[in-house]
């Protein structure tokens, strides 16, 4: 019978080998470069992150606040970002942009050329 390889190609945590292993089951690692392990990394917080979209209980979201966290604090040490660099980055962030206290949703907007991290969708 053939084994049935599901195939993942991503960033996982360092004792999931260990996991693997003790369900009697194969699987192929390598080492990332310092290059890849970068590139990774960016894709593991966004993967991270995406998971609390579909959650819905306290405890699950804890948790996967937990995971992001954890990558973060991987990407800062990687990048060697201190903690300080980031709160000045926050407070630069909240003058210029402001914080989320009025739960406000836009809509639409005219272009005004502003950059942001989502997709726009023109109509």
């Amino acid at each position: 019978m053939a084994i049935k390889k599901i195939y993942y190609n991503k960033l996982v945590r360092d004792k999931i080998p260990e996991i693997i292993k003790l369900k009697d089951a194969k699987a192929k690692f390598r080492k990332l470069t310092p290059k890849q392990f970068k590139k990774y990394l960016l894709l593991k917080v966004e993967e991270e992150a995406s998971a609390l979209k579909t959650i819905k209980s306290k405890e699950e979201i804890t948790n996967e606040l937990a995971d992001v966290i954890e990558v973060i604090e991987e990407i800062k040490k990687f990048m060697k970002i201190s903690e300080n660099e980031i709160e000045i980055e926050r407070k630069k962030n909240m003058d210029k942009k402001g914080g989320f206290n009025k739960k406000l949703f836009l809509i639409w907007s005219e272009d005004t050329g502003y950059k942001t991290n989502e997709k726009r969708n023109a109509k």
